[in-house]
């Protein structure tokens, strides 16, 4: 992300990328895109996952090849997910004082609530979110149930 090195762990799935771009299929759909960072989560269980972070008008082209990517890419990092996901920007809510510096006004696609359900739609690509159910517990921790679409159920189930 701006003017950072990348560390060792964006290194490495660049130089898989890379690979793949190499001696691949992909290699005409990939010579255009490019990342801009990854973490590797710890999603429970003793499982991990790697967040692959691309730029908002790269995502439809990364999702065109998402399922033969992250086929290619769960090979080469065994018993690691890979999930990519759009680098969004969360603006700040404007207060009194800040709406006298800038004139501009927050765009939608700007807001916390906006770039969390995107965030969420990108994790379950290829499949839809056809429901969501926020259920509020009495200590004040929120539990989100999301429904996704039984016709591409096959597609998203994981092993």
């Amino acid at each position: 992300i701006r003017g950072e090195q990348p560390d060792e762990f964006e290194l490495g799935i660049a130089q898989a990328l890379q690979e793949l771009e190499t001696n691949s299929d992909l290699k005409t759909s990939l010579r255009e895109l490019h990342i801009t960072a990854s973490k590797e989560i710890d999603v429970g269980g003793g499982r991990k996952a790697i967040l692959i972070f691309v730029p908002v008008p790269q995502l439809k082209a990364f999702q065109k090849i998402q399922v033969r990517l992250v086929r290619e890419l769960e090979k080469k990092f065994s018993g690691k997910h890979v999930v990519f996901i759009a680098q969004r920007r969360i603006l700040p809510k404007p207060t009194r004082k800040s709406r006298q510096q800038n004139r501009q006004k927050r765009p939608m696609s700007r807001t916390l609530t906006n770039v969390l359900d995107c965030i969420l739609e990108d994790l379950v690509f290829p499949s839809e979110i056809v429901g969501k159910r926020t259920r509020i517990k009495l200590d004040a921790t929120r539990l989100i149930k999301v429904h996704l679409d039984k016709a591409q159920q096959n597609k998203t189930s994981q092993g």
